[in-house]
């Protein structure tokens, strides 16, 4: 990315920022990373460069926008009402860093069903209720495995 380009997102204490594809079609929240020389990028996985029909060092044009969201994405309805109704399970949630938080949002946000991602929230909240927001992956995984019977 062109470091005029990166300047206007960079001096910002917040580096999220919506990029758009393809005149909008789709839209992600994502960061601008240092590439260690100077530059930045935005990271693309896999999934998204195959919807997108992306190779790997292809040339694409991407409109960039401050991302001014509470949690630099998209919080799904599921998981927020859920912590509306728990207040012990907001209070841990809300201590956790705003990177734990967006990669449990993530968790929950990438089901397209409902009822998948209400049962993925119940679960995150449990579970940090029951360690006190003392995450550990591996740990919630296997909380994950075990679904409800947590």
């Amino acid at each position: 990315m062109p470091q005029e380009i990166a300047a206007h997102f960079i001096g910002k204490k917040n580096k999220r920022v919506i990029c758009s594809f393809r005149d909008g079609e789709k839209k992600i929240h994502c960061a601008l990373m240092p590439d260690g020389i100077g530059g930045w990028f935005i990271n693309m996985n896999k999934a998204l460069r195959k919807e997108l029909k992306i190779e790997l060092l292809d040339e694409i044009a991407v409109e960039l926008k401050e991302d001014l969201s509470k949690y630099g994405m998209a919080m799904p309805d599921e998981l927020e009402e859920l912590l509306k109704l728990d207040p012990e399970g907001d209070k841990i949630f809300h201590e956790l860093t705003a990177g734990k938080q967006r990669t449990l949002i993530h968790h929950v946000g990438k089901y397209k069903n409902t009822d998948t991602r209400l049962t993925k929230a119940l679960i995150i909240v449990n579970y940090l209720k029951e360690v006190q927001g003392k995450l550990d992956w591996k740990e919630l995984n296997e909380a994950f495995k075990r679904g409800l019977n947590y």
